[in-house]
């Protein structure tokens, strides 16, 4: 039987990585006193997580005076991973949201099963402001990755890297 999974309110909610450039697992990672949930995601994950929260948070500032109110507060969050990182499960999809009566945003985060399974879930609620800080700090987790060929926009690994537009052919 699936299980749900629901901190709310989350004073912790965070993208992070263990391991080097192209070694690197990312992670969705959230909680409050004390209780703490690490979930495996993929680097596209990461990035849909910032945009989608973008075009959330600019949608509801035009429509709710209290978004507006929230975003421009100035709260500092700590969005380092906590440890222990301890992966709960790998997710599958995502799914944002807003609750009017709350003032609070929600990620929910599925299970990655196969289709005939049921997929456990983990909803975490924040503070605009808080989703707002995520969505810079996980652009920047992920341009902390390995740097680009300028000629064939491939990663550039430790060991070197072979250009197959510096032979003169474009594939």
């Amino acid at each position: 039987m699936a299980r749900h999974i629901e901190i709310n309110p989350s004073n912790h909610l965070t993208i992070g990585t263990v391991g080097e450039p192209g070694n690197r697992t990312f992670f969705l990672q959230g909680g409050r006193s004390g209780e703490i949930i690490s979930l495996v995601i993929e680097k596209i994950q990461a990035v849909a997580i910032a945009d989608s929260f973008e075009e959330l948070l600019n949608d509801l500032a035009r429509e709710h005076a209290a978004v507006r109110r929230d975003l421009q507060a100035t709260v500092q969050h700590d969005l380092r991973l906590q440890e222990p990182v301890d992966p709960l499960f790998r997710v599958g999809n995502l799914g944002l949201g807003y609750n009017d009566e709350l003032e609070r945003v929600i990620v929910v985060a599925y299970e990655l099963v196969p289709e005939e399974d049921d997929a456990n879930m983990v909803s975490f609620w924040v503070k605009a402001h808080h989703a707002r800080a995520l969505i810079e700090h996980a652009r920047e987790i992920v341009a902390g990755g390995r740097p680009i060929c300028g000629n064939c926009g491939q990663p550039i690994d430790a060991d070197g890297h072979f250009c197959p537009h510096r032979n003169g052919h474009k594939i």
